[in-house]
């Protein structure tokens, strides 16, 4: 640890000097390092459309109904976009349509939701589809569904009217295709357009038509509004095509390695349309790894695969995470860890061991379980089975605990008095951020319910659920709540070292005049990451209280449960800030010794500029609170310094840190690697440092592109050596 005393969070983010010293280096072809410059480059912009297609005036003209309306905007959306074939090619499809209309005005969609609440943008997101379904099927297969549904319940308006919008959303994307086959035509691409004169519409018989199928309705998706699409259990659906092609000698290993670079090469090209807090977090994550259905190992030559090729391609989507467990080997976790070395804030890692009974334990049956992946950024989520609402809002753990300080200092309450008021804070948080969501209105999804598991066979839109229909809640800023309890429990209570009404004033001025008590908090009281267990069971009783509270609601409005979670999205920043919509408002000075304004650490982490002894000891604090009760989601992030990957022994050394993450049970790890230095450069000079990649909360994105407040945090983090 010499020379690296603070740490911030537990996530090891490693950032890489500067991007654009990465050209070149990749052991890629010539045609893909063009392909991946291009998108660099952004040459792709140059075919975006003005403007999207008027559907609103249409939409009035006919009086279509809601799901009428997102049908037609598909079929329209579908329309306009131009057939975009580029060079070199083998995986098409360029997204040229800079936006996507309405289809009711300002005031129909505010009078649409009146009495209800919207969730984010509207649209629904962050939920992964059954892709496998979809490659097995096409959507001619899907398309026969929709029509023996629509026999059987022809009696039923409702299906009717969903199963017809269904359908109609199916043969725009198979016009879409046909418009890209004939374009490959023209331009003599025969290889191209046999390709799409079989996929998406049939199911795909090779690695590259799967791909192809993948790529197209993944894209429509976005087209239609949904966002944050993620791309679920990669290595598994994919495989099956793969290994096929091997056997038959369609494809060499090398041939494959081509495709799939392209394929994650054109997950980028649109990044800059997708609607996110920030630039970058648009949720196309995909998982790698874990178990199959049966419990048996899922680990396959595509997994090694999209490592090693994420690797050399150093771009941003797609945000490959990686199911461990205890038992697994360390060649793969060194394979995972030379990814981390190229700084972009991943593969993060999810803790079979962990994860899969705290599931099972919240009500998912067991092959469900198995088979979990991430949305967006950590939540876990059943593909194709769940229209779940993971990430609803945040607990301001901070703000519960100041609260219970300041009124039980008054009132003249012992510590275990305030403990009690804190439960209480965390339960009356809870309970008004779910009464408030209990009203939650989800817009149509006929294109998305095509791509769902028993929409289409119950005649039933995916907006009015499925297998799975919980929400999740965030617990944020969990380490400066810890610490602040832990703080007051040692020098108000036991050393009686500060006054009550001396931290009382200084809470309520910011500490203004009271430097002497700020300091003595900040370095001297107990703090998470430094495996004290006085700090850590202030960290556990949060979460558990954070359980009860979710636990004691047993119906959030759409037939489902409470999950709540570790992760803190961007409320680490929110929290401390304000942002329009919060709930809860901005946390003032806090008994940790933090002033009011500073950020928070996100997700897991120790507070930002706490001196801890290494990220063992990191390890240690976090594997102390009950995840088999905190379901939802959230990494421990560590940041780590880019001189700890030097060589073999630096890899082995990085990889035997992820192993024992696994063994402490622990549930969720991001790693990153910092060099502060280049950081600061690039806030300076970001003409310099174009490609430079960051790992932020649950994504990874360009650092030039962050708002200032964002960049400000991610240099504020600091690194461990090993």
């Amino acid at each position: 640890m010499k020379g690296y005393r603070t740490f911030s969070e537990i996530s090891i983010i490693i950032i890489v000097p500067s991007g654009d010293s990465l050209r070149g280096i990749c052991m890629l072809s010539e045609r893909l390092q063009r392909m991946r410059d291009r998108v660099r480059d952004r040459e792709h912009k140059r075919h975006r459309q003005e403007r999207p297609p008027d559907v609103l005036t249409e939409c009035e003209r006919e009086a279509l109904s809601w799901p009428q309306r997102i049908a037609r905007l598909t079929r329209r959306q579908c329309e306009a976009e131009k057939a975009v074939i580029l060079p070199d090619e083998r995986i098409v499809f360029t997204r040229t349509l800079p936006a996507v209309p309405p289809v009711y005005s300002e005031a129909q969609w505010a009078e649409l939701f009146a009495g209800r609440d919207m969730h984010e943008r509207g649209p629904i997101s962050n939920i992964c589809a059954d892709w496998a379904m979809l490659l097995s099927q096409g959507l001619e297969g899907r398309k026969e569904v929709a029509l023996a549904t629509r026999k059987k319940m022809s009696g039923d308006p409702e299906a009717a009217e969903f199963l017809d919008c269904a359908v109609e959303t199916i043969d725009a994307v198979l016009d879409l295709t046909a418009r890209y086959a004939d374009e490959a035509r023209k331009l003599g691409r025969h290889d191209v357009a046999e390709v799409l004169e079989r996929v998406p519409a049939h199911p795909a018989r090779t690695f590259r038509e799967a791909l192809q199928s993948h790529r197209i309705c993944h894209a429509v998706l976005w087209l239609t509004d949904h966002y944050h699409v993620g791309l679920g259990r990669f290595d598994q659906y994919m495989w099956p095509y793969l290994e096929a092609d091997l056997r038959a000698g369609r494809l060499t290993m090398e041939d494959a390695e081509e495709l799939l670079a392209e394929f994650f090469i054109s997950l980028n090209k649109d990044s800059d349309l997708y609607p996110g807090v920030q630039q970058g977090d648009n949720g196309q994550t995909l998982m790698l790894g874990g178990v199959k259905p049966d419990g048996s190992d899922a680990v396959n030559q595509l997994t090694r695969m999209a490592l090693r090729l994420d690797e050399e391609l150093c771009m941003i989507d797609p945000k490959i995470n990686l199911r461990i467990n205890n038992r697994t080997e360390l060649e793969l976790l060194e394979l995972a860890t030379r990814l981390t070395r190229k700084g972009l804030g991943f593969p993060q890692y999810s803790n079979d061991d962990v994860v899969i009974p705290a599931l099972v334990a919240h009500g998912y049956d067991l092959e469900d379980a198995r088979n979990y992946t991430v949305a967006a950024c950590w939540e876990f989520v059943i593909p194709g089975r769940g229209m779940e609402i993971l990430n609803v809002g945040a607990v301001s753990f901070p703000a519960a605990v100041n609260e219970a300080i300041l009124g039980g200092l008054r009132a003249g309450d012992d510590f275990e008095e305030i403990l009690g008021r804190t439960q209480t804070e965390i339960e009356t948080q809870t309970s008004r951020l779910v009464e408030q969501k209990r009203k939650i209105l989800l817009p149509p999804a006929p294109f998305y319910s095509v791509l769902m598991d028993g929409c289409l066979e119950r005649g039933r839109d995916l907006s009015r659920g499925l297998k799975y229909n919980n929400y999740g809640v965030h617990g944020v800023a969990s380490a400066n709540a810890a610490d602040a309890l832990a703080a007051v429990k040692r020098f108000v209570f036991e050393a009686q070292s500060i006054d009550a009404g001396e931290l009382i004033h200084a809470l309520e001025n910011n500490y203004a005049g009271s430097e002497n008590i700020r300091e003595k908090l900040a370095t001297d009281g107990p703090k998470v990451g430094n495996n004290d267990d006085e700090a850590d069971r202030m960290l556990a009783l949060l979460f558990d209280s954070l359980a009860d509270a979710c636990e004691r609601i047993t119906d959030n409005g759409r037939g489902g449960m409470i999950r709540p979670g570790t992760g803190s999205a961007m409320y680490y920043v929110w929290l401390a800030t304000g942002h329009e919509g919060m709930i809860e408002p901005v946390v003032g000075a806090t008994a940790d010794g933090r002033h009011q304004g500073d950020l928070f650490s996100a997700n897991l982490a120790p507070s930002l500029g706490v001196t801890v002894r290494g990220p063992i000891s990191v390890l240690q604090s976090f594997s102390k609170i009950n995840y088999g009760r905190i379901c939802n989601g959230g990494p421990i992030t560590l940041e780590l310094s880019d001189t700890v990957f030097s060589g073999t022994e630096g890899i082995r050394k990085v990889a035997m840190l992820v192993r024992t993450f696994a063994q402490l049970a622990c549930h969720q790890l991001q790693l990153n690697t910092l060099n502060v230095e280049t950081l600061k450069d690039a806030k300076k000079h970001p003409e310099r440092h174009r490609n430079l990649i960051v790992r932020v909360w649950g994504w990874s994105g360009y650092f030039c592109e962050l708002a200032p407040e964002y960049q400000d945090h991610v240099i504020a983090r600091q690194m461990y050596a090993l």
